[in-house]
C-alpha cells in the first residue's frame, strides 16, 4: 500500500516531487500567517498551479480534499505541532506533540503521505528526544496502514540568532540527522539544504536510497531559489518542499509552475525565470 500512495506523490515520468508546505499556522508564531491568511483562497490558488502535493494540517486538509475531481495535488498531512519557533525558546515547557491516531486520520482524509519532525535545537535536547519518541510510535502505524512516513530532520540555528525555522546549513549536522531519520524508518526525507549546494550528494548518500526532498527555508529572490533548486536536483535530490518561497511570492502560480518545470522537465534557470514574469 505504501508504494501505491507513493505513486500518487511522485511524478511518473521524472520520479520527483514538488510539495508545497502550507502548515505554518499550526505553530502559533507571529508572521507565520503572512501570505496564508485565507487558506481557502491559498489552497485554490495552489490547486490551479498544480504542484504534486500540498502539505496541510488536519484542520486545513478539508480545503484541499473538498475540491472535486481527481487531478488535484495529493495531500501530505502534518502530524505534529511544536512551540519552538520563536526568537527565544519557551522557558517552562518545550514540546513537539503528535496527533492522536494520526495514521487513521490520514487514511480518512485520503492522504498520500504524513510528515513528522525530527528537531535538533541548540539548548533543547529534550525536544529531540520527544521527536524520536513520536517517530518510534508512528513507524508501526505507518507500516500497518500502508501510509508513507516523511521525516523532516531540521537542524536549527540558535533561536536567538535567527529565530526558529532558519536553516543551519552545516553539512555534518544535516547529514547525521538525515541518517538518523533513515535509521528510524523514514520512507521519505524532507531535509535542509547545505550552505554549499555542491556537496549535497553527501546528504543523498547518507539517506541510503530513501528519496530526499529539500526544504526551501526563508524567502529569497527568484533567481536564488531557482539556482539553488537546480543545484540540488543535479546533486540527486528527489524533489523539493517549499513553503514561504511560494506562498509569500507575489505570483504563487508563476513560481510554482517555474519550479515544476525545473523539477520535472529539467528547465533552465533562465527559462524558469521567464515563467514567473
Amino acid at each position: 500500500m505504501k508504494s501505491f500512495r507513493l505513486k500518487r506523490l511522485f511524478n511518473a515520468k521524472s520520479n520527483r516531487c514538488f510539495d508545497v508546505a502550507v502548515d505554518h499556522g499550526f505553530f502559533n508564531q507571529p508572521g507565520f500567517l503572512q501570505g496564508i491568511e485565507d487558506m481557502r483562497k491559498v489552497v485554490q490558488t495552489l490547486v490551479e498551479a498544480a504542484p504534486d502535493a500540498i502539505q496541510l494540517t488536519l484542520g486545513m486538509a478539508r480545503h484541499l480534499q473538498e475540491i472535486p475531481g481527481r487531478e488535484k495535488p495529493s495531500l501530505v498531512l502534518r502530524t505534529d505541532v511544536a512551540n519552538i519557533y520563536g526568537k527565544t525558546l519557551p522557558e517552562n515547557r518545550r514540546f513537539s506533540l503528535m496527533l492522536e491516531d494520526c495514521m487513521l486520520q490520514a487514511v480518512r482524509f485520503d492522504a498520500a503521505c504524513v510528515c513528522v519532525n525530527l528537531f535538533q535545537i541548540p539548548g533543547a535536547p529534550e525536544v529531540h528526544a520527544e521527536c524520536v519518541e513520536n517517530i518510534l510510535k508512528l513507524k508501526p502505524q505507518a507500516d500497518y496502514y500502508g501510509m508513507p512516513m516523511m521525516v523532516e530532520p531540521l537542524v536549527f540555528q540558535p533561536n536567538e540568532k535567527a529565530g526558529g525555522y532558519m536553516v543551519n546549513g552545516d553539512e555534518t549536522a544535516i547529514t547525521y540527522l538525515v541518517r538518523q531519520a533513515v535509521e528510524l524508518g523514514a520512507d521519505i526525507i524532507k531535509a535542509d539544504p547545505t550552505d554549499n549546494v555542491s556537496i549535497y550528494h553527501k546528504v543523498i548518500e547518507a539517506a541510503s536510497g530513501i528519496p530526499v526532498l529539500v526544504r526551501g527555508g526563508g524567502r529569497v529572490s527568484d533567481r536564488e531559489i531557482l539556482e539553488r533548486t537546480q543545484g540540488l536536483l543535479e546533486q540527486g535530490a528527489a524533489g523539493i518542499v517549499y513553503g514561504r518561497n511560494v506562498i509569500q511570492h507575489p505570483n504563487p502560480k508563476g513560481i510554482t509552475r517555474a519550479l515544476m518545470a525545473m523539477v520535472h522537465e529539467g528547465a533552465s534557470v533562465d527559462a524558469a525565470l521567464a515563467m514567473v514574469q
